[in-house]
């Protein structure tokens, strides 16, 4: 099963382009996509606890295994560059960190929002579904624009074998466990995910127009105030004189 990235994602090529060149970034990227391929493991375990149905079970399970290899292969290959980096620039790869841009280049974003419910297959393959078939659309541009680096598309590229296994296995589970309402299964999986997106774009926004009210207050409405409070305190002179000492210590005054 081919993966091809979405339309989207074919037009912000050179955009993932310049996030996947520099190599700080490309290592602390790699890293982040472990921790989310090792967490999505540990909830797709859970969900292969939870569920009466045997051949779900064992698919989560395998399902489950697959993460957990590919956050080790994410991990490996992110050391590999960091520990590159510190050897080429220590200074550099010690106190040095590039701007991961998340938003630009996500990893398996939809593992990370997984919820597991006992009594809802459904629902939960359905979301499964959208989030494997849009990390494989990502991981199939990220693999088209790391040219350069040869190792780390091949990382991608051996993850998307898994991920064209993940987008089969759970649209036809889904059809066969829910034969009448998938369909409405995969819409309510996509006005879930849009709105979670929405959420954190909101939670994104509040935090830079909380940070930029902050520098107005400090670089614009301080400064008068500063201003004011010194020539104050400049024509009201010194209203506070210090005692000498005691010249006796029998007394205190």
């Amino acid at each position: 099963m081919s993966v091809k990235p979405s339309r989207l994602d074919r037009l912000l090529r050179p955009l993932h382009r310049w996030v996947w060149a520099n190599a700080s970034r490309r290592g602390h990227k790699l890293l982040r996509f472990a921790q989310t391929e090792e967490d999505g493991g540990r909830d797709l375990a859970r969900a292969a606890e939870l569920t009466p149905d045997p051949l779900l079970r064992r698919l989560f399970l395998r399902h489950a295994q697959d993460e957990q290899r590919h956050a080790e292969l994410f991990r490996l290959r992110g050391r590999e560059i960091l520990r590159w980096i510190r050897r080429a620039s220590p200074m550099l790869g010690m106190y040095v960190q590039a701007f991961e841009a998340n938003w630009f280049a996500p990893g398996e974003r939809g593992l990370d929002d997984l919820r597991v419910e006992r009594g809802k297959e459904d629902s939960l393959l359905a979301f499964l579904h959208l989030s494997e078939k849009a990390a494989a659309g990502r991981f199939a541009i990220y693999q088209q624009v790391l040219r350069e680096d040869p190792a780390t598309r091949g990382v991608f590229g051996e993850i998307l074998q898994d991920e064209a296994f993940h987008m089969s296995y759970t649209r036809y589970q889904l059809s066969r466990v829910s034969p009448d309402r998938h369909r409405l299964r995969l819409w309510q999986a996509r006005f879930v995910r849009i709105w979670r997106a929405y959420l954190r774009i909101a939670v994104a926004l509040a935090g830079l127009l909380g940070s930029a009210m902050l520098l107005v207050q400090y670089f614009v409405l301080l400064p008068p105030f500063a201003w004011m409070a010194k020539r104050s305190a400049r024509k009201e002179g010194q209203v506070w004189f210090p005692k000498s000492a005691p010249t006796s210590l029998r007394r205190q005054y």
